[in-house]
């Protein structure tokens, strides 16, 4: 009997001891901000980054980095910070190079003379050109086919989606052409 209750003491003070050890803070994160992460959320950080950071390169059709998965291998709460802020990082480095597209201000000139007014980016006029750039079917198969697939037509695409697929068309050596008139009133051409 008093084996069996020395072992009960003995097994609650290791629960005890196991739940203290397992939401007991990192030092290295608690003296660094103050704050505690546990490690299933540090990977929900990371798996919201890497969405973060792949929708933003989807809107420029830039190839998605790749992830290694390392850090649902590696224990280290260290490595899985480390990883966290990598991707973290990129997520923020993304999206600030999606939403400013190299040639902005000539696309924004642009829209001011194809867009329909009171629709804006969301123009369908049913004259067989979609979206604030006034896009045909030709044009969105070539440069923005991907968008066509899953969106539909240039009037369903975000304004920065719609200025990323003119960016591919002038990458493509199209230059501001499509838009003759427009292009000649912003100086492009």
């Amino acid at each position: 009997m008093l084996r069996q209750a020395a072992l009960c003491a003995l097994l609650v003070l290791f629960l005890a001891g196991s739940t203290w050890v397992a939401s007991s803070p990192d030092p290295a994160t608690a003296a660094g901000r103050g704050i505690t992460v546990k490690q299933p959320e540090i990977l929900g950080q990371i798996a919201r980054y890497q969405r973060i950071t792949w929708t933003w390169q989807r809107v420029m059709s830039a190839r998605l980095t790749k992830s290694s998965a390392t850090a649902r291998r590696v224990r280290s709460a260290a490595y899985r910070r480390w990883v966290r802020d990598l991707w973290r990082r990129r997520a923020i480095g993304t999206r600030r190079v999606a939403q400013n597209p190299p040639h902005k201000s000539a696309w924004l000139c642009l829209y001011q003379y194809e867009r329909h007014p009171g629709l804006g980016w969301r123009t369908n006029t049913g004259n067989g050109f979609y979206g604030g750039l006034q896009m045909d079917w030709g044009f969105m198969r070539a440069y923005g086919a991907r968008l066509l697939r899953t969106k539909g037509t240039a009037d369903r695409w975000t304004a920065l989606e719609q200025m990323w697929v003119g960016e591919r068309a002038l990458r493509a050596g199209r230059g501001f052409h499509p838009w003759p008139r427009s292009s000649r009133a912003c100086g492009l051409i």
